[in-house]
């Protein structure tokens, strides 16, 4: 299942280029940061896909690796946010979707806004990181607000989605 995410995250974000990469990027990809909260072991092939992703970012190897690394804490922060759903079925606040949903955000704004301060305002670390930081953030709650929630309450609804990535019949078999 890892290797399959980590695919659809970097095919995803590569046929969708043009809105992908820069400073102003709408990663729709990043929808699939939500798959940790519900199967923890998807993080790790959200990350591999990110690092294959940004192999073709134009900020090198600071975004191969720490963009890469902000996907990875953010699944991981996902993750961990699903465990009471995991462990009891529960269903789920929606604070709890929300805050899993904004992990992606918070992540990418602080790394990825460093990132791009430092390419690209380097004169202007500080302010360029707030700045491009928070756009990031604002860019990447959107996607996730609109798209990532929409993707949870689907799985949520569909059982049978969510026996399928397990490779099981039914989410009854958890």
């Amino acid at each position: 299942m890892p290797a399959l995410v980590g695919a659809l995250y970097a095919g995803m974000t590569l046929i969708l280029m043009p809105i992908s990469y820069g400073p102003m990027q709408f990663r729709v990809s990043e929808v699939l940061c939500v798959l940790p909260y519900f199967l923890p072991e998807t993080a790790w092939g959200l990350w591999i896909g990110c690092v294959i992703a940004n192999i073709y970012s134009a900020y090198g190897i600071l975004d191969i690796v720490f963009g890469s690394l902000a996907t990875l804490g953010a699944g991981l922060c996902t993750a961990r946010i699903g465990k009471r759903w995991r462990e009891t079925g529960e269903e789920p606040r929606l604070l709890e979707c929300t805050a899993a949903c904004l992990m992606p955000s918070l992540w990418n704004g602080v790394i990825i806004g460093g990132i791009l301060a430092w390419t690209l305002t380097p004169g202007t670390l500080v302010s360029g990181w707030v700045l491009m930081g928070g756009q990031i953030a604002l860019e990447e709650t959107a996607v996730m607000l609109i798209g990532g929630l929409f993707l949870m309450r689907q799985l949520m609804k569909n059982g049978r989605w969510l026996g399928l990535l397990r490779g099981q019949n039914s989410v009854a078999e958890r």
